[in-house]
């Protein structure tokens, strides 16, 4: 082989190559944001079923064209404590039978087509043409996001396939030249073919890139089984890079989820290995024989197919084997609260969906936090007290960690949908954090109560029983609008805030007249006063969170601009709630 076909071959496939993963991101991004962080969430429901985590896994691969993407979503999801590593199992060996997908895509240029116009359409470096202006057409002229995604994944096929036709035009004229034969004499050893197949796609990291190489060499008729099937084997060794850097940093159980990966692909391969030398003693003259595209991705499909059953009874041992290879260490054993992991930014759909669960617990932990003040009021507990204020800090740490977070993720590509999600969760975290610090307010009074043995007369009591019940059902309705996106319940919010306004006015009116008919002492009425007031403060914070929840899906607008108009709907839905409100609260006051 002279040097110019050497040069010709290298340049071939490296521009190939460099259009092949390029348009594999393309599409692999367009898909993803598609799909969103629905398919993602699922992972996390189904994983007490092999068979259901072994499809969920390959339907996840499917849709975000990645088992590399997947791997490293579940490394993040285990890193967070959002998965156990065992449960990832089956989600694994299914992204290794997901990712066999674009190898039987790409075998369609191996059809005989020459004679037959029909057949010819079904190649894709015909029909991908058609895609690419498509795709060009509705990212330019559609505003409709989704629309832009679909265009971006018809495009992103495209120049895949112009990749992978570049690369078998560069093995094609090197063959014809008769010299490429040198070139494949480094793959006559198939123990080096695999090494040298691990190694290629550890350094590209990518499978699917190494199988395209692998199929282009096949469509020129240059390789043969006995070295497409290391090839192959090589190609999900070396995907397992991935794995092991995205765990960089991580905690002992987020390694372990690369353990996994790396030992049932290499298990599979030194079965396969040995299967291809008993093939190669007892049938010499079929190994020798010339791979298809065709044939490429049905071993591709066979090796991932075939070491998902056969290791299916052995998920206890493989996960043993993971905890042996990634030991526990001194100190692995203390606790520690985990936030989102930033290896979920490679999918942002699932980051977004995994920042709204973490919201919606310190939602929760916002309610029992100001419930259980509200309960000091009454029945002092030191001991309940001091849960209420380690409350206030962890709902601080969830305020501190989530918000970084969130801004972060606003700078990701998201949709717009995801998008204004991360806007609400930004606003409604910082209206939680305030709830908390009122309930620390109220736990304050309620100490100063017991301790200086204030006692209320009837009337202060009736009044602070009227407000209190209040509260309560404006935190109920306001943490179960959130947590349920129910703009329903939402709109009951803003009327009842309103009432609890009026309460508060009508309340600081009546101490008042009691101060000065000496019906009050003023030590007892400051503490009335802060009651009272972080009342309605916490109703403020409340009416807050269910604006950001109402406008979720409409266009965004002023708050203040909001509510005026609101306001003045006389005949509104927001009219008909307030009479409701006032008749329940403001009749006998």
């Amino acid at each position: 082989m002279t040097s110019a076909d050497i040069v010709m071959l290298l340049t071939g496939l490296a521009g190939g190559l460099a259009f092949f993963m390029f348009g594999m991101n393309v599409m692999s991004s367009g898909l993803e944001k598609m799909a969103g962080g629905k398919l993602e969430t699922m992972m996390q429901k189904v994983t007490s079923n092999y068979w259901l985590s072994l499809l969920l896994g390959a339907g996840v691969t499917i849709a975000v064209q990645s088992s590399s993407a997947v791997t490293v979503m579940l490394v993040g999801l285990v890193n967070s404590g959002i998965m156990t590593f065992g449960s990832t199992f089956g989600l694994i060996m299914g992204s290794n039978v997901g990712t066999t997908l674009t190898s039987w895509l790409l075998s369609l240029a191996g059809l005989d087509s020459k004679s037959n116009p029909i057949l010819m359409l079904l190649q894709p470096i015909y029909f991908a043409p058609v895609l690419a202006l498509i795709g060009t057409a509705l990212r330019m002229f559609s505003k409709k996001e989704k629309y832009h995604d679909v265009g971006a994944i018809l495009i992103g096929f495209t120049v895949l396939i112009v990749g992978m036709d570049l690369m078998s035009d560069a093995v094609g004229i090197v063959e014809e030249s008769g010299k490429l034969d040198v070139f494949l004499t480094m793959f006559s050893n198939p123990f080096v073919t695999l090494i040298i197949s691990t190694l290629f796609t550890g350094i590209i990291q990518s499978s699917a890139a190494t199988i395209g190489i692998v199929q282009a060499l096949a469509l020129s008729g240059a390789i043969t089984y006995e070295m497409a099937i290391p090839l192959v084997l090589g190609a999900n060794i070396g995907t397992c890079v991935t794995s092991l850097i995205a765990t960089l940093g991580t905690e002992k159980n987020a390694k372990r989820v690369a353990a996994i990966h790396t030992s049932v692909n290499v298990i599979g391969t030194i079965l396969f290995m040995a299967g291809l030398t008993v093939v190669n003693i007892a049938v010499p003259t079929l190994s020798s024989s010339k791979a298809t595209m065709f044939a490429v991705a049905l071993i591709h499909t066979i090796f991932n197919m075939s070491i998902a059953i056969v290791l299916s009874p052995f998920k206890k041992p493989i996960v043993r084997l993971a905890e042996f290879m990634v030991p526990d260490k001194k100190g692995d054993h203390k606790e520690r609260i985990v936030f989102l992991d930033e290896r979920l930014f490679a999918t942002p759909a699932l980051a977004v969906s995994e920042c709204k669960r973490l919201a919606v617990e310190m939602g929760e932990l916002t309610r029992t936090s100001i419930f259980s003040a509200i309960e000091l009021v009454a029945r002092y507990d030191a001991e309940k007290a001091a849960e209420v204020r380690e409350l206030e800090g962890r709902i601080d740490r969830y305020e501190d960690k989530l918000g970084t977070y969130l801004v972060r993720l606003s700078g990701m590509d998201l949709t717009d949908a995801d998008s204004h999600e991360v806007g609400r969760l930004l606003h409604s975290i910082g209206d939680f954090e305030r709830i908390s610090d009122h309930a620390v307010n109220i736990v304050d009074t309620a100490q100063e109560i017991y301790e200086k043995k204030i006692a209320f007369s009837d009337a202060a009591r009736s009044e602070l029983s009227h407000m209190t019940a209040a509260i309560v059902e404006i935190i109920d309705f306001t943490a179960d609008a959130f947590a349920k996106n129910d703009i329903e319940t939402a709109a009951q919010v803003e009327p009842l805030e309103q009432v609890i306004d009026v309460m508060k006015s009508t309340y600081k009116e009546r101490h008042i007249t009691r101060l000065q008919e000496g019906r009050c002492t003023i030590e007892l009425g400051f503490v009335f006063n802060d009651l009272i007031t972080n009342y309605e403060r916490v109703s403020d914070h409340c009416s807050n969170v269910a604006i950001s929840t109402i406008q979720r899906n409409a266009p965004k607008q002023d708050a203040h601009k909001y509510l005026r108009n609101l306001k003045n709907e006389e005949n509104g839905l927001y009219a008909q709630l307030y009479q409701a409100c006032e008749k329940k609260y403001l009749e006998n006051l």
